[in-house]
């Protein structure tokens, strides 16, 4: 059910990254969130975008959308993740070293919110540093929100130059406002009404509407497991989120049932390990 509604509310197939072909030159694109700005799309940024969805493979089999919880610590899911045909991962996390065999190494997609470029990378200032950090993802695309706010745009947009600029492997992509404005609209009639969905959530959703079979892991919102063992917030720190920015566990609930549904797998354990 849930697929097919999310299919016919916001087709991520074909609208969830901005490209020339669903943004032609002359386009007076609205941001996501501050819907009375507005950005007029001129052959720059017409040039920025992929011609069409870049997601050549699609429908992808086995699909693995890993999250930054905690949980992850000790899980020995690395194998299991780096088996997937598609893997997302959120907000450049790190992959390398020893975390691996926790949380894999193989990545097709990585969320990157501009905070992180202003914050950790001053603006890009630590160039050098940002490009060694992204080289751990292969060629992996980078996703960001550059419509989603207007301060967003040229965060996201400095990174587009960066990689291109240094011939890196990764490709910049962007996602689209308007599948956003969709997305946030359909989870609103299934309760989730908070100021903006999670990257998590998010990310869910394409996944579901580009993968036959998805399963999620590092998604655990709360400060213990089911034995009572305490949980760090991230699997590389303990960082706590802005409160009141998502409903983490209204959206959890939201996940728990397409978990129950089999619309996706939830894993909650450590991996099996041949």
């Amino acid at each position: 059910l849930c697929r097919a509604e999310l299919a016919s509310c916001c087709d991520a197939v074909q609208n969830f990254v901005v490209s020339q072909n669903n943004t032609p030159v002359g386009t007076n694109m609205t941001y996501e969130v501050e819907s009375k700005k507005r950005i007029p799309i001129g052959e720059t940024i017409f040039n920025m975008l992929p011609i069409s969805q870049p997601f050549v493979e699609y429908p992808y089999n086995q699909c693995a959308v890993v999250g930054n919880g905690g949980i992850l610590n000790k899980s020995l899911c690395g194998a299991e993740i780096d088996k997937s045909d598609f893997v997302f991962r959120c907000n450049l996390p790190p992959t390398t070293g020893n975390i691996s065999k926790d949380v894999g190494s193989k990545t097709n997609l990585v969320t990157v919110n501009p905070s992180i470029i202003t914050g950790k990378y001053g603006n890009l200032k630590k160039k050098k540093e940002f490009l060694e950090d992204i080289a751990a993802y292969g060629d992996a695309f980078l996703l960001l929100p550059a419509f989603s706010y207007r301060a967003n745009t040229g965060a996201s947009f400095k990174v587009y130059y960066a990689l291109k600029e240094s011939k890196a492997r990764q490709k910049v992509i962007f996602f689209h406002p308007e599948y956003l404005k969709h997305l946030a609209l359909f989870w609103r009639t299934k309760g989730v009404t908070a100021y903006r969905l999670s990257t998590g959530l998010m990310i869910t959703s394409v996944a579901v509407a580009l993968c036959e079979n998805v399963k999620l892991y590092g998604f655990w919102p709360f400060s213990k497991t089911v034995e009572d063992t305490p949980v760090s917030h991230h699997y590389y720190d303990n960082k706590l989120p802005k409160q009141g920015f998502h409903e983490m566990p209204k959206e959890y609930g939201q996940i728990l049932q397409l978990h129950m549904k089999g619309i996706l797998k939830l894993q909650f354990s450590e991996c099996e390990t041949a």
